[in-house]
């Protein structure tokens, strides 16, 4: 499989690839899924022409597509955990990849034009390229997860250098109306080395190693983002009311725990106006609000502490991975013993910085190298920061929220601490 791989051409001119944003291009990203899906006998035809989940409803999920000219020809979708999991889930254990830290998102909903599956991968290579920059770069992804049918486990594992999930295939997913399927597994810290031994004996032309890891594409397209979060939402209100009431019955065919769930992640009147209504008894854990908001960030960070008797402080890089106005949760490679004090220098965008006093309230869990850090002094730029996360609710949203930075002059007068 390895040896009949061609990449040694660009895609053509007219392809892009971007984030799937207007109801237009969601529209044609979940009509393209569902002839792919209907074509293989991994769903009934919908009387709407379309194949939509719950889970694309979820601030938590992307869709990405592939368009040449105004035509759709590609989509993939990226579905980062929530509250309500991830499909295979429901017959995989993902426990193992869990444990070896950081996030993990499923790749779902892969379809491809019919008129363009047989041109070399000119449209599939470049859309797989485009999730995995996008995975890194914007959604703070670590593992990928997929549930494939067997027959096509060999592309996964071959090319792409998938490992399978150590449950034997299962006969029946019901996600996908039933078909067998097999679950498998990419730790995207470990591919540059995977696909470095893979692929060490070919030219750039026959090796993915090179295609997906140093060759640079002008076809991408990436969100415009001033903050480094993690999520670009896209469901309004009304979206999410002509997609999952109007258009199909996804919302009507929710269980009682998917629609508590969804309450609980849509909490703004707006949105629960076109929620599937809550059972009578409504008195459940998905819905005690925290006192403050979380939200799901990648920002780097260092914490400096002046420790006893020493001469300057010590520095310890971080990446701040989930915020509220009163703190913050972060990773870090070395230890911090609790209620340890000192001073957070966290990186909110490329132009957008604060200086925070804080201290470690607890340690994570399953590792001490994830803390749980109080504010000890907001700054401005902080409550500003979080206000604007609060008031978004979809990725256009936070850019016009930001217009609450613009007035603090301090949020770019010292030089960044970004990591590579």
């Amino acid at each position: 499989m390895r040896n009949a791989v061609r990449v040694e051409e660009p895609p053509p001119d007219n392809l892009v690839f971007k984030l799937a944003e207007t109801e237009d291009e969601l529209t044609a990203c979940f009509k393209l899924l569902h002839d792919a899906y209907v074509g293989a006998g991994f769903m009934a035809p919908d009387p709407s022409g379309m194949r939509v989940t719950l889970y694309h409803a979820l601030p938590s999920t992307t869709t990405l597509l592939a368009k040449c000219d105004d035509q759709v020809v590609g989509t993939i979708s990226l579905i980062r955990e929530s509250a309500l999991g991830f499909p295979l889930q429901r017959i995989f254990d993902i426990d193992a990849i869990r444990a070896e830290g950081g996030n993990i998102a499923e790749v779902s909903a892969l379809a491809v034009h019919r008129r363009w599956r047989n041109k070399g991968g000119q449209v599939l290579f470049p859309l797989m390229k485009f999730m995995r920059e996008y995975a890194v770069k914007y959604f703070d992804t670590r593992h990928l997860v997929i549930a494939v049918n067997p027959r096509h486990i060999p592309m996964y594992e071959g090319l792409l250098c998938f490992r399978r999930l150590k449950q034997n295939p299962v006969a029946h997913y019901d996600f996908v109306n039933g078909a067998p399927a097999v679950g498998a597994h990419l730790d995207l810290k470990k591919m540059p080395d995977l696909y470095r031994r893979a692929y060490r004996n070919k030219p750039p032309g026959k090796s993915l190693y090179h295609y997906f890891l140093e060759l640079t594409l002008k076809h991408f397209q990436f969100p415009d983002k001033r903050f480094f979060t993690t999520n670009d939402p896209v469901m309004t209100p009304a979206l999410i009311n002509h997609f999952f009431n109007r258009e199909t019955d996804a919302f009507r065919r929710a269980t009682e725990r998917e629609r508590v769930l969804l309450h609980a992640i849509y909490d703004l009147p707006a949105y629960k106006a076109y929620l599937p209504p809550l059972p009578g008894n409504t008195q459940h854990t998905e819905l005690r609000h925290r006192q403050h908001q979380r939200f799901s960030v990648m920002c780097p960070a260092e914490f400096k502490v002046m420790l006893p008797g020493s001469a300057k402080p010590i520095s310890y890089p971080m990446k701040v991975i989930e915020c509220s106005r009163t703190g913050f949760r972060a990773t870090c490679d070395s230890e911090i013993p609790l209620t340890t004090e000192g001073t957070a220098y966290i990186e909110l965008g490329e132009s957008d910085r604060c200086v925070l006093k804080v201290f470690v309230l607890r340690h994570g869990r399953v590792s001490k190298t994830i803390l749980m850090f109080k504010l000890k002094e907001p700054d401005e730029v902080w409550l500003k920061f979080v206000r604007a996360l609060r008031m978004a609710r979809t990725h256009d949203e936070l850019g016009d929220a930001t217009r609450f930075l613009a007035s603090t002059s301090s949020g770019t007068t010292q030089a960044p601490v970004r990591a590579a």
